[in-house]
């Protein structure tokens, strides 16, 4: 049976042996190097990266050979890459696109290709679609040998390591970080950015125990998340060790996780907030923010609150936030997502865990302050702000009667509070009373029920996730 290839918000995953295939693999390239053809792009180069998965740069080699037989330049990384090394790349180096072997935080028995276009942020769907629909035309994968690749300099090896490490040390405050005298803990959970993040930290002078550096395909028997649950041995390291922060990156770099001094799980929600009080208060930055559609109106209460700053609200997929920060590149300040994505001004159109993790070294060494103080700084102008989300997985006819009753209901109140908006950008999320609100979310490709909920307080946050797992099953 053929595996029908199917792009979600960030690339196309499958499970090793099953769907990820070096037949399917070949095919995807194939396609994209025909969408990249049918564009009449001059001279196309297109870099090939790869994550620390079991067999990743045999897959990315396989790529470069079909790139390479289309006529197409292959810059083929000569180590494992973090996302936004490649994804900064395309931009500084004009090339025509990014072809990336990840499947991100996903467990260690699925693998992915990621493509970047020449805007440096990830495929839009309109490039998705044109490449989905390509792979259903294909009939033969074009081939030539790597060695005769190799001396034809279609196939070259690649390093971009040293540029984006230049970069990141023009977007953060490494004199503030050198004068702060302070100790992180950092996880970089068997994954890409080892001897990235850990390197910027200590030019920056900063002292640090990295653990999970060595590459183990398995990722410690976990998916490589950087969650509260994943980081239990960071944690411990954090309070024994008396760090300031602990800081985390997931399997390609692109997702961030952090803990204050204490061990505290800091969530994305909150690191967000704190990284536009900070680049606001520090940079003096106004302009636009953007989230996504399930993330924190903390956010929303933080920008009206110090003024001079809109938010603009986004379907989920990071692709949307680069939209924004692409049209609005002097205005922009920093986009983000609740499942740990963020960029900022100046940067790439795509999410970094390493550049998150040293703007929050930036905010504690800048302000003195331990992340909860931050927080609480926040908290006096906004009032509390307390989420949640939860994942439902649901058998298929109880999915198909929640998708079902979403469609046709037409519900004026929930649990109690007044519905005073239902917004459909992505999923619905309806908007109550008194600072609260609920959305769901249902998976594209499994029986899964996100749903995210918000309110000021825990009282009031408790009473409507109840309600929603009981519209979720339908009781």
């Amino acid at each position: 049976m053929e595996t029908e290839i199917k792009f979600g918000t960030s690339g196309w995953r499958a499970i090793f042996a099953d769907g990820f295939t070096y037949k399917n693999v070949a095919l995807v390239c194939q396609a994209i190097s025909d969408h990249i053809n049918a564009q009449k792009v001059q001279k196309s180069s297109v870099i090939i990266g790869y994550d620390t998965r079991f067999m990743s740069e045999d897959f990315a080699k396989r790529a470069a050979i079909v790139l390479a037989a289309n006529n197409i330049k292959a810059l083929l990384c000569k180590r494992n890459t973090p996302t936004p090394v490649l994804s900064y790349e395309v931009r500084r180096s004009k090339l025509t696109g990014a072809i990336n072997f990840t499947a991100s935080h996903n467990p260690y028995n699925y693998n992915g290709i990621k493509f970047s276009p020449s805007w440096g942020g990830p495929a839009l769907p309109q490039t998705t679609n044109d490449i989905e629909k390509r792979c259903k035309q294909i009939k033969q994968v074009k081939d030539i040998t790597f060695e005769k690749a190799l001396k034809e300099k279609l196939i070259v090896n690649y390093d971009p390591r040293p540029a984006y490490l230049k970069a990141i040390k023009k977007l953060v405050n490494f004199k503030a970080l050198k004068k702060a005298n302070i100790k992180v803990a950092v996880d970089v959970l068997h994954g890409t950015a080892d001897d990235y993040l850990d390197a910027l930290l200590d030019e920056a002078q900063i002292k640090n125990k990295t653990i999970n550096k060595n590459r183990d395909p398995f990722f410690g028997g976990h998916s490589p998340e950087p969650s509260k649950e994943n980081l239990t041995e960071l944690t411990a390291i954090v309070k024994k060790e008396s760090c300031k922060l602990g800081l985390a990156t997931d399997g390609d770099a692109d997702r961030f996780g952090i803990l204050d001094f204490n061990g505290t799980f800091i969530t994305p929600n909150q690191v967000i907030s704190i990284l536009l009080y900070h680049l606001n208060k520090t940079r003096g930055w106004t302009g636009i923010v953007a989230r996504s559609v399930m993330t924190t109106h903390l956010i929303d209460k933080l920008a009206a609150k110090l003024g001079g700053i809109e938010v603009k609200e986004t379907p989920v997929g990071f692709k949307y936030i680069g939209e924004i920060m692409e049209e609005f590149p002097k205005q922009f300040i920093i986009g983000g997502e609740e499942s740990g994505g963020l960029t900022i001004r100046g940067h790439i159109p795509e999410k970094d865990g390493i550049l998150a993790c040293l703007l929050m070294a930036e905010a504690v060494a800048m302000s003195k302050k331990p992340v909860s103080a931050l927080l609480k700084d926040i908290e006096k102008l906004t009032g509390k702000i307390f989420t949640e989300r939860l994942n439902f997985r649901l058998p298929v006819e109880v999915m198909e009667q929640f998708r079902k009753k979403l469609k046709e209901s037409d519900i004026k109140q929930f649990a109690g509070f007044t519905i005073k908006n239902k917004i459909t950008l992505d999923g619905d999320k309806f908007i109550l009373d008194d600072n609260t609100w609920i959305g769901f979310r249902l998976s594209g490709t499994e029986p899964v029920v996100r749903l995210y909920a918000e309110s000021d307080t825990p009282a009031k946050l408790a009473k409507i996730v109840k309600e929603g797992k009981k519209f979720v099953y339908g009781k």
